[in-house]
């Protein structure tokens, strides 16, 4: 779709080129979302693709994933043989349903800005203790987890004229071993439940990550493999009935069958020997 009320469009090659911040701005990354509906409030696009971001390194701290990266480069990343939670990484890019001309453009950081409760971003980079790096307009930075920069279905933690530079998930969080759980009301269509445990078997520590079916990404950690009876009392008390998210993909009470559904096959998977 055209923008037509678009007068300027900067192309900043450095963070000092990146221009002050004002009404009527907004940032292009891949632009899926932002070209396919009228933007009229908009007079100028800020695009960062041209800041040349590199899309993924990886280190032996762990994966950084840059804003602007592209969900076929995430997709298309080789990880290292001991990353054994990369598969998760096919599995949420997977999750979006959407042709390759999507894959081509959308990036991680747009799932993550876009700030939607099925968004599969979220739930990949959330589940493995994703830290995003804020950009703030003062030209300072900030930190903060994928599971508190979520607030809610397109709400977030992101101040005007502050931008998403980049996701790091640590090295720890991809030696894990991890279990995935997803559904849609549709055979394709939006994630209605998207589920993610990871279990660590040196500390037997586990932690199971809810999004999709409420309204922001929901954790609970465990220092050991709990009960049936315990991991579901612990969701129950911090998801009660009416807090599942309500929209055309699936009913509140459905959301929740299929989340503790969903919570204890993960639990069981991980509490048996790795195949």
């Amino acid at each position: 779709m055209d923008l037509n009320t678009i007068t300027e469009v900067a192309r900043p090659k450095a963070r000092n080129e990146v221009p002050a911040w004002r009404d009527g701005d907004a940032w292009l990354g891949g632009g899926t979302w932002l070209f396919s509906e009228p933007q009229d409030r908009l007079t100028r696009l800020i695009d960062v693709a041209a800041l040349g971001w590199e899309p993924l390194r990886a280190s032996a701290s762990g994966l950084e994933i840059a804003a602007t990266c592209t969900i076929a480069q995430l997709n298309a990343f080789n990880a290292p043989v001991e990353w054994i939670a990369t598969p998760l990484i096919d599995k949420c890019c997977r999750a979006f349903l959407a042709s390759f001309k999507i894959w081509n453009s959308a990036t991680v950081g747009g799932n993550l800005c876009m700030s939607l409760p099925a968004g599969p971003m979220i739930s990949l980079t959330a589940a493995l203790e994703g830290v995003c790096t804020i950009w703030s307009a003062d030209g300072s930075e900030r930190r903060v987890p994928v599971a508190d920069f979520v607030t809610g279905p397109q709400r977030n933690v992101l101040e005007p004229g502050e931008l998403l530079r980049r996701i790091d998930i640590p090295a720890a969080a991809l030696i894990r071993r991890t279990a995935f759980r997803q559904i849609s009301l549709a055979r394709v269509g939006r994630s209605a439940a998207l589920l993610i445990g990871t279990f660590d078997p040196p500390t037997a520590e586990f932690v199971l990550t809810v999004t999709a079916s409420t309204p922001r990404p929901m954790k609970f950690s465990f220092t050991k493999l709990p009960s049936p009876e315990e991991l579901r009392a612990r969701i129950e008390r911090e998801i009660p009935a009416g807090a599942y998210f309500n929209d055309v993909h699936g009913a509140p009470e459905w959301r929740r069958h299929m989340t503790l559904h969903f919570a204890e096959e993960i639990r069981s998977e991980l509490a048996e020997p790795p195949r």
